[in-house]
């Protein structure tokens, strides 16, 4: 496994990040298990996870459901079964959902970083977070308010490093300032939204995060399946796509056959050149494979080994235009 460090920090991570959002749910806790082994035993080392991960998928994340924890207590019995194996890996999990009845249950005050991360902890059988990220935005509290929380958090030896999803770029910036004007390392990572057919943030996100050292963790590279080869699973008779992907489909479907029909070229499967082209893209540290099985597992490792030459990058671009590069050349003279 060629490991990278994550942002302008010195912590070594896989490009192949294992999504936990499927144990609990969709994904027993024995499979859970025996997914998160093979990825161990391949080298991957950085797990992802949230509190409210476990709950019932067709919830909303603001939605309180006794199930929420779920999946970080299923992570949490697999580190105990070793001595050892917590300092092996790198655990980010996430903060900001709805966790209580409570008004004070979610979002980022300070009083419920503390309680959410004190509940991880427990919940994950460990002592310290490699990675804790403010899962959204909360236009509420303000940056000075966070930091000094997650300080505190720090300081104690509960949070190495702090991350962010879904901020936009001067969302990022701001942080970033803020957490300077404390004295704080700030931002070691975000965790975007990007594959092939969503390239927003190759227009302000992904040129903020390389001027401000921060390491660029990709989820839904596949689009929901539609980069995952549903047009080949169609004719064989498989009908696993979500609505979304559906309706994707409904629109992209030449694109989609163009790409399919590349891959086959290429002699690889169509989940493993989205993710391998993820992980060519400059600022992107790792891509998140939200496995269900252990043969989802394999696409996404066999993407971290696969090299793409440039003429089969400019022929992705050509099938999936992205939006003509970073702010303001893709719209401006």
């Amino acid at each position: 496994m060629d490991y990278r460090t994550l942002g302008r920090s010195g912590l070594r991570v896989s490009p192949v990040a294992l999504g936990t959002m499927n144990f609990g749910p969709d994904t027993s806790e024995e499979d859970s298990h025996a997914i998160l082994d093979a990825a161990f035993e391949r080298g991957v080392n950085l797990i992802d996870t949230a509190d409210v991960y476990g709950a019932d998928a067709n919830r909303t994340i603001g939605d309180y459901s006794d199930d929420k924890g779920l999946t970080e207590r299923i992570i949490g019995r697999w580190l105990s079964k070793e001595p050892g194996r917590r300092d092996r890996v790198v655990v980010a999990t996430k903060v900001f959902g709805t966790m209580g009845t409570g008004p004070n249950d979610k979002y980022l005050s300070a009083g419920h970083l503390r309680r959410a991360c004190d509940a991880s902890l427990a919940r994950l059988q460990t002592d310290y977070i490699d990675l804790y990220m403010l899962h959204h935005v909360d236009r509420t509290t303000p940056w000075e308010e966070i930091w000094e929380a997650l300080s505190v958090l720090r300081q104690q030896g509960k949070v190495l490093y702090v991350g962010t999803s879904n901020h936009a770029a001067w969302q990022l910036v701001q942080g970033q300032h803020a957490a300077a004007a404390r004295g704080m390392f700030g931002i070691v990572a975000e965790q975007s939204l990007y594959n092939l057919m969503q390239r927003s943030i190759e227009l302000e996100v992904l040129p903020a995060c390389r001027a401000y050292g921060i390491g660029v963790i990709v989820y839904s590279p596949l689009n929901s399946g539609l980069l995952a080869g549903i047009l080949a699973k169609a004719e064989k008779g498989s009908r696993s796509a979500s609505s979304r992907a559906e309706a994707g489909l409904g629109r992209y479907r030449e694109r989609i056959a163009r790409f399919e029909s590349f891959c086959a070229d290429l002699g690889e499967h169509p989940a493993t050149v989205g993710q391998a082209w993820l992980l060519h893209q400059p600022g992107v540290t790792a891509s998140v494979i939200g496995a269900r099985t252990v043969d989802h597992l394999e696409a996404g490792l066999r993407a971290a080994e696969l090299t793409l030459g440039e003429g089969e990058l400019q022929e992705l671009d050509d099938i999936f235009p992205g939006p003509g590069g970073p702010a303001p050349e893709a719209y401006a003279w």
